[in-house]
């Protein structure tokens, strides 16, 4: 690893010294230069240019991106690079070694979440045709998919604007308060980073389960009716915003590139057991988290509720007393369900509903209570509500399902596709787009979002939104605010 120039000293008072892992590219004893200030915005500090805007969960900045074209960096000196083709599809079942995925500073990190992507399309078109081959139907449906990527696109737009709360609160911490510093080549820090950040997730879990405004947020990822790997990219746009405190313990000894390995991974791990097509796995049921114990987390059926909260391992659940293992047959969603898909509305919704009981409730304290007791509380009932009142589940439960013309089902697959599009173009071209441009195109793909969520309900008002949205699109389109990879939009729009 080369190391930077050294400068001219300058008069005044010697700076404080910190330890090289504590550095990293563009600054010097914890402080950016001026110029890299400048790039990360007012709330710069050291390593936040690796925190920055994120896709997922991965993580991209200029600094980040130049570094990873460099060579290896694992646990032998040298520059960082892009894990091979290999090691990607095994960081989606958290099976690379600490040799592999040990990185000295956070910019070294790989993007592993982005770099899944292709992964992800790969492992559905898989899952639809191992469920057409196994049960002679489909996993999922075009509204509910839809329904699913939108919500996962939903919770990605504020990383455009923002910088990353979890990696910028783990690097304070760390940088400020850390009473000690392990390795970060030590196999045993790596594997002790693996139990830490999954008790954390547990916690966070649990906590987002059984605490009622956060379980306003976590709900976005339950309210669908169906479980495939489209049910694992639905998420909140609120929970990164609660989730990050649950980590910070760790900051006071573990350095923020093992930290930042292992956030991705156990993020990446979540994806493949959102299916019906595994069953059980058999030794690995007992210390692994697995698509069986993930199905009863998802189920709406009474012995499913508030089960199974791990994210990789499947022991914390067995130690607090959290496991149930799959048994009658799961029936997915809330247990009231929301019947509805537009993004908007389901991110939104739980929080309005809250809103409204608080006001209603009598007596400040039950007021407090309605915030920061379970879901299913209620004046004079225990903290997590009456196991009595959660519905029966029958088994012959309907999803919801408005009937659509098949036509229409085609129209917002193909609109869909060009937002997708357009949204990926954004990704890509953000830093070159002045704040306008950006903050249009984030509020045309809400728009459309809204747009295809009515449509998919076939809502009356549904035809008029589309009718302005297409206008809308095509007087910006034409104006040059969008760019497209799709070069028949061109075409058609002259």
């Amino acid at each position: 690893m080369t190391h930077a120039k050294k400068k001219k000293k300058k008069k005044g008072p010697k700076p404080k010294q910190t330890s090289k892992t504590a550095r990293c590219r563009g600054s010097r004893n914890g402080e950016l230069s001026p110029r890299n200030r400048r790039s990360l915005g007012p709330t710069g500090c050291c390593g936040e240019a690796a925190a920055g805007r994120r896709w997922g969960r991965g993580w991209r900045s200029p600094g980040a991106e130049r570094a990873q074209r460099g060579p290896a960096m694992g646990a032998e000196a040298g520059g960082p690079r892009d894990p091979a083709a290999g090691q990607q599809l095994r960081a989606l079942f958290y099976a690379l070694a600490p040799a592999e995925s040990s990185f000295r500073t956070v910019e070294e990190v790989p993007d592993y979440v982005e770099k899944s992507i292709p992964f992800f399309i790969t492992f559905i078109g898989l899952e639809f045709a191992v469920s057409w081959i196994q049960k002679r139907k489909l996993p999922g449906r075009i509204n509910d998919g839809i329904s699913s990527l939108s919500l996962g696109i939903l919770s990605r737009l504020p990383d455009i604007l923002f910088r990353s709360i979890e990696l910028i609160s783990y690097i304070y911490v760390w940088n400020n308060y850390r009473l000690f510093e392990l390795p970060w080549d030590s196999p045993w820090t790596w594997y002790l980073t693996l139990l830490g950040v999954d008790f954390a997730y547990y916690c966070f879990h649990r906590m987002s389960h059984e605490v009622n405004i956060l379980w306003a947020a976590h709900q976005v990822h339950h309210s669908s009716e169906d479980y495939n790997l489209f049910t694992a990219l639905r998420q909140s746009v609120l929970q990164k915003y609660t989730s990050w405190m649950f980590n910070l313990p760790m900051a006071l000894f573990i350095p923020p590139s093992v930290f930042a390995v292992h956030l991705q991974f156990n993020l990446l791990y979540q994806f493949w057991i959102h299916t019906e097509v595994i069953n059980k796995l058999g030794p690995l049921e007992w210390i692994l988290n697995t698509p069986s114990h993930h199905r009863v987390h998802h189920g709406r059926n009474p012995y499913c509720i508030d089960k199974n909260y791990g994210g990789t391992l499947i022991i914390w659940d067995r130690i607090f007393g959290t496991f149930e293992a799959e048994d009658a047959k799961v029936v997915y969603g809330l247990t009231h369900p929301v019947n509805s898909f537009d993004p908007i509305m389901l991110q939104l919704r739980p929080l309005a509903h809250i809103w409204n009981t608080f006001w209603a409730t009598p007596g400040f304290c039950n007021k407090l209570s309605v915030i920061f007791k379970g879901p299913g509380w209620g004046p004079g009932k225990p903290r997590l509500g009456l196991p009595e009142e959660i519905p029966v589940v029958t088994g012959n439960e309907v999803p919801f399902n408005p009937r659509v013309p098949a036509y229409l089902n085609c129209y917002a697959l193909v609109h869909f596709a060009v937002i997708v599009d357009l949204y990926i173009e954004l990704l890509a071209s953000m830093t070159m787009l002045s704040q306008g441009t950006v903050l249009m195109r984030i509020g045309f793909i809400i728009l459309s979002l809204a747009s295809f969520g009515l449509l998919m309900e076939n809502k009356s008002k549904a035809g008029i939104l589309e009718i302005i949205r297409c206008l809308v699109f095509i007087g910006v389109y034409k104006l040059g605010y969008f760019r497209s990879h799709f070069s028949f939009l061109g075409y058609a729009y002259e």
